[in-house]
């Protein structure tokens, strides 16, 4: 019986696949790269690549598969796909933020979003913040939304904050 997930993210790269997978890695714990498959002699007419070069790597982040692949240069990610990241604490939320900000696009960022180096969208959102703007009280989720929009990186005590009036 297969192990293999239905559904896996592939993430297109100009060539930066191996070099993003090996990034990701390092910022979550329980991950790693499972393999990489490389170009070869067949398609290069159509594919263009020097045949040994990496076409894809297939990494686990938390667990969770996802592909990277180098396509090229012609297509760039943007926010209309990005990964969430649910953190239970603020230090969580610290953590990521920082590591996977770095040299990111600084005018990306809004409400718990981010850019990383390679221009992959990330969300680094509190496990609790669905709770808290879903709230029966329309008042209280206003609130939050409110405090949220503030906000670049988001700050649970201050969600709370408002959330509590």
């Amino acid at each position: 019986m297969s192990t293999i997930k239905k559904i896996i993210p592939c993430l297109w790269f100009d060539n930066q696949a191996e070099e993003a997978a090996a990034f990701y890695v390092s910022v979550f714990p329980r991950s790693r790269i499972t393999r990489v498959s490389r170009y070869g002699e067949e398609g290069q007419e159509v594919h263009g690549r020097k045949p040994g070069s990496v076409m894809t790597v297939a990494f686990e982040l938390e667990g969770e598969p996802l592909t990277a692949l180098n396509g090229g240069p012609h297509f760039k990610f943007s926010e209309a796909i990005s990964l969430q990241v649910m953190c239970d604490t603020q230090d969580e939320i610290d953590r990521y933020w920082t590591k996977l900000s770095v040299g990111g696009d600084d005018k990306a960022q809004q409400c718990g979003w981010l850019k990383d180096r390679y221009g992959l969208s990330w969300q680094i959102v509190p496990a609790l913040l669905p709770d808290l703007i879903g709230d029966h009280d329309p008042a209280k989720g206003g609130r939050v939304m409110k405090a949220m929009l503030k906000m670049k990186k988001l700050d649970i005590a201050m969600l709370k904050q408002a959330y509590a009036g």
